[in-house]
Order: C-alpha cells, then sequence, then structure tokens
C-alpha cells in the first residue's frame, strides 16, 4: 500500500503540480485513511466501497473533526480512488456519487487600510533585522503574493528598475507590479542588510534568516506574530491575512476582479470573489452607520 501512496503522490507532483503543503495534506490524508482501513482489518483497497468511506468519515465526525477537515478528508479519498480506477487497480470508484459535506465559508479575515499602515510601521531599519523585516512585510502587501512565494524568492526574481517581481510555481509563472514603498524597502534590504546577512556569496534567497540561510515559512510566522503584538492590533493575524488585504483593498479602490485574480495567481475566479462579498459587507456597513433612515 505504502508502494501505491508513493505513486499517487508522484502523479499529483508531476501531473497536478501541486504545492509541497498540499501534497503533504494529501498524503496525511490517505494514510490515516489506510490506517483506518487496517483497524477494521480490511488489507485490499479494492474491497472497500461506499460503506467503507461513509463510515470513516462518521468516524471523524465523531471525533469532532470541522466540516472542512472531513470535506477536505473526502476529496483527498476521492482523488485516490479515481487515481487507482484509472489505473486499473480496482474496479470501480466508491467515491462516486458521494457528496461532500456542505461548508460554511467564512470570510477572510482583513485589516483596514490604518491596521496596515501600523503594522508596516512596526519593524525599524536601525539593525540587519529591521531592514529585511520592513522589505517583506510591503513587498507582501504590495503584491499580495503568498508566504510560501515570499520565503522561496531569489534575488534574480526582483527587477527593482522596471517595478515587478516573477513568482513561478512549475511551468506556470507570472509577473506582479511593486509600487515606490516595496521598491524603497527593497533597495534598502539589499544594499545595507541583505550582503551582510547571507553565509555565502552563492546564496539565491532574496530573504534570508539570521544564520544567513534562506528563511522559513515557520520564521516568517513568529516575525508576523512578533509586529502584530506590538502594533496592538486585536485581529487574528496570520501569514495570509496581508493577501487578504490586499486584495480586499483593490477592489475597495476600483480594481476589477480578472486583474485581482491574475496578480493573486487564482486559476478559477471562484476564489477571488469572496473579496466581493467582503466589499459588498462594507457598504453595508458603511450605509448602516451614515444613512440616517438606515
Amino acid at each position: 500500500m505504502e508502494a501505491l501512496i508513493q505513486k499517487f503522490m508522484v502523479f499529483l507532483e508531476k501531473d497536478k503540480r501541486l504545492s509541497e503543503n498540499t501534497l503533504q495534506s494529501y498524503r496525511r490524508d490517505i494514510e490515516q485513511y489506510i490506517n483506518y482501513l487496517h483497524e477494521i482489518n480490511l488489507q485490499n483497497i479494492s474491497k472497500t466501497n461506499k460503506a467503507t468511506i461513509i463510515s470513516y468519515l462518521l468516524q471523524l465526525q465523531k471525533k469532532g473533526r470541522a466540516t472542512s477537515t472531513i470535506s477536505r478528508n473526502l476529496a483527498s479519498i476521492r482523488s485516490f480512488y479515481q487515481y487507482i480506477s484509472k489505473n486499473k487497480i480496482i474496479d470501480n470508484d466508491p467515491t462516486s456519487g458521494l457528496e461532500s459535506p456542505k461548508v460554511e465559508k467564512k470570510l477572510p479575515q482583513i485589516l483596514s487600510t490604518q491596521e496596515v499602515e501600523l503594522l508596516l510601521e512596526q519593524p525599524k531599519c536601525v539593525d540587519l533585522k529591521g531592514y529585511r523585516d520592513k522589505a517583506m512585510l510591503e513587498l507582501l502587501y504590495a503584491t499580495g503574493i503568498r508566504v510560501s512565494e515570499l520565503i522561496n524568492l531569489d534575488v534574480t526574481d526582483v527587477n527593482l528598475e522596471a517595478g515587478f517581481i516573477k513568482c513561478s510555481k512549475g511551468q506556470r509563472e507570472r509577473m506582479i507590479p511593486i509600487g515606490s514603498m516595496a521598491i524603497n524597502a527593497l533597495k534598502e534590504y539589499l544594499n545595507k542588510a541583505r550582503k551582510l546577512m547571507i553565509a555565502n556569496s552563492d546564496e539565491k534567497a532574496l530573504f534570508v534568516n539570521v544564520n544567513g540561510g534562506r528563511l522559513t515559512r515557520q520564521g516568517f510566522w513568529k516575525i508576523i506574530k512578533q509586529y502584530k503584538n506590538q502594533a496592538n492590533i486585536n485581529k487574528d493575524i496570520t501569514p495570509h491575512t496581508l493577501r487578504h488585504s490586499f486584495a480586499a483593498h483593490l477592489l475597495e479602490n476600483g480594481a476589477d476582479l480578472r486583474s485581482i485574480q491574475e496578480m493573486l495567481g487564482h486559476s478559477d475566479i471562484s476564489s477571488t470573489q469572496i473579496y466581493a462579498q467582503i466589499a459588498k459587507n462594507k457598504i453595508k456597513e458603511v450605509y448602516k452607520k451614515t444613512h440616517p433612515r438606515a
């Protein structure tokens, strides 16, 4: 079974070109499902059926798993069965016709423009770390890129003269414009800090940690939590918050959804439309607060 899971993971990585985080989620979901099959003495995947999968999902529910988690598990299991069915390892796909539990979509947390300003003011350019952190936060808000994309940027992905950065994922590549504030912060970091922070001159990473190597996602998470606390912002800020705020603020100021979709790198515009709902909610809120007959 382990060999079969490994082939499936290679398929997801090479053919579907999924990110490392997504691949890990798939592997975790499938391995937990296989462990469940072993617990109920089902060693042969071809002997499973709809009832097997439903009983597993019910077990997850009894354990208190969120609806979104159960839905994601089913999506992973469905992909696995589709793969082994297509490769003639099983005759029928037992997930065919199985509906995912309906997940209530929560609107993402965003910061107001004032809160963004407050957060971006926190890193002080008095030491190497301050220059780096200022550049990272300015770049995140200027471009709306994912944290995984931020930490994977190389120096060669930045063109300060033309005013854009290049984000690559497999064969997909997108160019994202950056504003003057982010450009200035990056110039300061590159000229005054990075060359003193890198462990060796061959380092490609744009943003490096105190040891001179590429910064990690966990490292960035600690940094943003630190500045959130310093700024006394009461909202629950995650590394994705600046990405959500970037998109929502663009929409509020007249950008169209297609342009935002392109900059965010969403393959489907339905993922971008959630920001339109945020904008509608804000309009309603403003109306209720300001209209004399609201």
